[in-house]
C-alpha cells in the first residue's frame, strides 16, 4: 500500500507541475497510456492511408501533364531518343522470345508491349553484318590451308556489301509490309495493324538467331552448314508468322497465306544469299590458267615460196 501511495503520489506531483508551467494541458494517467497508444496507432494508419492517397493523386496529375506536353517531330532527335530507352533485362526478354518462337504467343504483345526500340535491331543488324563479313574471310583462311595453291587476299567490300543488304533488309521489307497492310486495313474493318516501328522491331529481333548460325557455318562440312541454315530459317520465319497471323487472319485467306508465303520466302532468299556469296568454297579468283601457245621449233622446215634466195 504504500509503493502505490508513493506512486499516485509521484504521479501527482507531476501533474501539478505540468499545470503549473501549461495551464491548458491536459493530464492522464498510466491507466490510460494503454488506450493512448491505441489510438496514436490508428492515427498513424489513417495518415498512411491518406499519405497514399495523396501520392497517387501526384502521379495522375504527373501523368496528365506529361500528356498535355507537346510530342516531338518525328524529323528530331528528341523522337527517337525514346526508343533507345530500354535495359538489358529487357533486350534479352526480347531475344529470347525471337528465339524460342510458339503458336499462340504474340512477340509484339509478350514482349514489347506497346514500348517497340530500335536498340536491339540496330546491334543486331550490325553484329550480323560484322560476323558475316569476318567469317567470310575466315572460310577462305581456311581453305588456303587445306590447298597451299589457293591464293587469298583480304576482302574488305564484304563489310559494306553485308551492311547494306542486312540493314535495307531489315527496313524496306517491314516498311513494304506495313503499307501493304495499312492498305489492307481499309478494306477490312475488322483488321488489326501494328506500328512501322514495331515491325521494324519484329523483323530485327527475329534476325538474331543467324548471328551464331554464321559462326557454326564455319565448319567445312556442307551438309552441316545446310542443317543449321534450314534450323534458323525455321526459328526466325516461324516468329514472324506467329506474330503476323493475329493481323493477317481477319483478311481473306488468299491474301493471308500469299502475305506470309512472301514474308517466309523473302526470308529464305536472305539466308540463301548469305550463305552462296559470304562463304564460296573457292575465292573467285582462283582458276586454272589458260594454256599458253608455244614458238614453233626452228627445225620446222618453212614453206619453199618463202626459201632464203642462194648466190650463184
Amino acid at each position: 500500500m504504500a509503493a502505490a501511495d508513493e506512486l499516485a503520489f509521484h504521479e501527482f506531483e507531476e501533474a501539478t507541475n505540468l499545470l503549473a508551467e501549461t495551464p491548458d494541458a491536459a493530464t492522464t494517467s498510466q491507466s490510460d497510456e494503454r488506450t493512448s497508444r491505441e489510438h496514436v496507432a490508428v492515427v498513424v494508419g489513417s495518415d498512411i492511408g491518406y499519405g497514399a492517397e495523396v501520392g497517387e493523386e501526384e502521379d495522375d496529375k504527373t501523368s496528365l501533364l506529361q500528356e498535355e506536353k507537346p510530342q516531338p517531330r518525328f524529323w528530331t532527335f528528341d523522337y527517337y531518343q525514346s526508343f533507345f530507352d530500354v535495359d538489358t533485362s529487357q533486350v534479352l526478354d526480347r531475344i529470347k522470345g525471337s528465339l524460342l518462337p510458339h503458336p499462340g504467343h504474340n512477340f509484339v504483345r509478350h514482349h514489347l508491349r506497346n514500348r517497340p526500340d530500335l536498340y536491339g535491331p540496330f546491334w543486331i543488324c550490325a553484329t550480323l553484318a560484322f560476323v558475316l563479313a569476318v567469317t567470310g574471310n575466315l572460310t577462305l583462311v581456311l581453305a588456303q590451308r587445306r590447298d597451299p595453291s589457293i591464293h587469298y587476299s583480304p576482302q574488305f567490300h564484304k563489310v559494306t556489301i553485308a551492311g547494306i543488304t542486312i540493314y535495307c533488309y531489315a527496313w524496306l521489307v517491314p516498311l513494304a509490309l506495313w503499307g501493304f497492310l495499312r492498305w489492307r486495313q481499309g478494306t477490312r474493318e475488322r483488321m488489326g495493324l501494328y506500328t512501322f516501328l514495331e515491325t521494324v522491331c519484329v523483323y530485327g529481333y527475329s534476325l538474331f538467331v543467324f548471328i551464331p548460325t554464321v559462326v557454326l557455318w564455319l565448319i567445312p562440312v556442307q551438309w552441316i552448314q545446310w542443317l543449321f541454315g534450314a534450323l534458323a530459317l525455321a526459328l526466325s520465319a516461324a516468329g514472324l508468322v506467329f506474330t503476323l497471323w493475329p493481323v493477317v487472319r481477319e483478311d481473306t485467306r488468299l491474301v493471308a497465306a500469299a502475305l506470309l508465303s512472301t514474308v517466309v520466302l523473302l526470308h529464305a532468299l536472305l539466308a540463301l544469299g548469305c550463305k552462296l556469296y559470304f562463304f564460296q568454297p573457292l575465292p573467285l579468283d582462283h582458276v586454272v590458267p589458260a594454256p599458253q601457245a608455244t614458238p614453233p621449233s626452228p627445225n620446222v622446215l618453212l614453206p619453199s615460196s618463202i626459201q632464203p634466195m642462194t648466190t650463184s
